[in-house]
């Protein structure tokens, strides 16, 4: 792991490392593999809730929520896009599945941790995103979401341990055109453990956090 050392003000990348929330909520996820629960894992230990959905339906997850508890549930994707904040777990592959759901994106908080891959492990096949973000695309795919870009950089095997390590936080990028819906997502990141370094907006900070980038992949602990 590397290190990132905080300023004095106890900033680190324009964001709090302290930032708690204050109140519990209701996470919602499309996808249910490795980064969803792995995720969901965190945020129901820090006193969360989630609602995880697939394309197969939510009767297909019904042991897997019940093994999370009752702060877990199953839902139809349209209904898990109705929580507070949603996050995009499913494969780059399945994102223009979501244009065909009866959603309304307008003003909701979407964590886009995708990364735009066609193929995965051994071979890494890249999609062509002709010159733009991956978040940028994502924000053209839901017309009126507040995107964040986040959860995408780190390996689920790093993602699942424990985010106090050695003395410091492990530190999760974000990066976003909506203040507000940084600062919502930031909180969320820190009140289960994290510590979020804002990189700025979906084209700076996106092009440096996506899939083959600077900073996707190393596991950075904040002290």
């Amino acid at each position: 792991a590397g290190f990132c050392k905080p300023r004095k003000d106890g900033h680190l990348g324009g964001m709090i490392c302290k930032t708690q929330m204050k109140t519990p909520m209701k996470v919602g996820f499309i996808g249910a593999a490795n980064l969803a629960q792995t995720y969901s894992k965190h945020l129901l230990r820090s006193g969360h809730s989630v609602v995880l959905s697939n394309r197969r339906g939510p009767e297909t997850l019904a042991s897997l929520v019940e093994s999370f508890g009752p702060r877990a549930s199953a839902a139809s994707v349209e209904n898990a896009a109705k929580a507070e904040v949603v996050v995009l777990a499913l494969p780059w592959t399945q994102l223009q599945s979501l244009q065909n759901r009866d959603i309304d994106w307008h003003g909701r908080i979407v964590v886009d941790a995708t990364n735009a891959l066609l193929t995965y492990a051994p071979d890494y096949r890249r999609a062509d995103l002709g010159g733009r973000t991956s978040s940028e695309i994502v924000a053209d795919m839901l017309p009126g979401a507040r995107v964040v870009k986040a959860l995408n950089t780190l390996y689920f095997k790093v993602l699942e341990r424990e985010p106090a390590e050695a003395g410091g936080r492990r530190v999760m990028f974000v990066c976003g055109d909506d203040s507000e819906a940084k600062k919502t997502v930031s909180s969320m990141l820190a009140s289960t453990g994290f510590c979020p370094i804002d990189l700025g907006d979906l084209v700076q900070g996106g092009r440096i956090q996506q899939f083959g980038a600077p900073l996707a992949g190393p596991n950075l602990l904040a002290l």
